[in-house]
C-alpha cells in the first residue's frame, strides 16, 4: 500500500485546487489537507504548515513532471471559454491575453485584512503574476 506524501504547500486554496486538477487530467490521484481548517481561521496556516497538495509517493515524480510541463507550456492561445462578460477590470493578462484577472491582495494584507490595495494581479487562466 502507497503512502500520501506532501508534495506542494500553498497559501490560497484557490492555488491548491488548480493543481489538484491539473494532476487528475492528467491520471494522478490527489489530495489537499488544510483547506476547511485554514479557511475557517487562516490564523492556523503556519501552524499546520498551509493548505498541503499531496500525492500517492509512486506518483511523486510524475505528479512533479506534470507540474512542471503545464508551467512551460502555458503560453497557449486564449479561447472563448476564458474569456468572461463584464470583467472586474478592464485591462487583459499580458500573457495569455484573458481578461479572467484576480487582483492578489496577500501582499498587502495584515492577518487576512487588506490595509492596502494591492498592484498585484493574477491571471486564472494561465497563473501568470504580474503588476499594473
Amino acid at each position: 500500500m502507497s503512502e500520501l506524501v506532501k508534495f506542494k504547500f500553498y497559501e490560497t486554496a484557490l492555488q491548491a485546487n488548480r493543481d489538484k486538477q491539473i494532476l487528475a487530467e492528467n491520471g494522478i490521484n490527489s489530495f489537499i489537507a488544510n483547506e476547511q481548517l485554514i479557511q475557517s481561521d487562516w490564523l492556523l496556516s503556519q501552524a499546520v504548515g498551509g493548505i498541503q497538495l499531496q500525492v500517492f509517493e509512486e506518483d511523486l515524480e510524475k505528479a512533479k513532471q506534470v507540474l512542471q510541463d503545464y508551467k512551460e507550456n502555458e503560453e497557449f492561445s486564449l479561447e472563448v471559454e476564458h474569456t468572461i462578460e463584464d470583467p472586474e477590470f478592464d485591462f487583459v493578462c499580458p500573457k495569455c491575453g484573458s481578461n479572467h484577472i484576480y487582483r492578489d491582495d496577500s501582499a498587502t494584507s495584515f492577518f487576512g485584512i487588506s490595509i492596502l490595495t494591492s498592484h498585484k494581479f493574477v491571471c486564472y487562466y494561465c497563473g501568470n503574476e504580474f503588476t499594473r
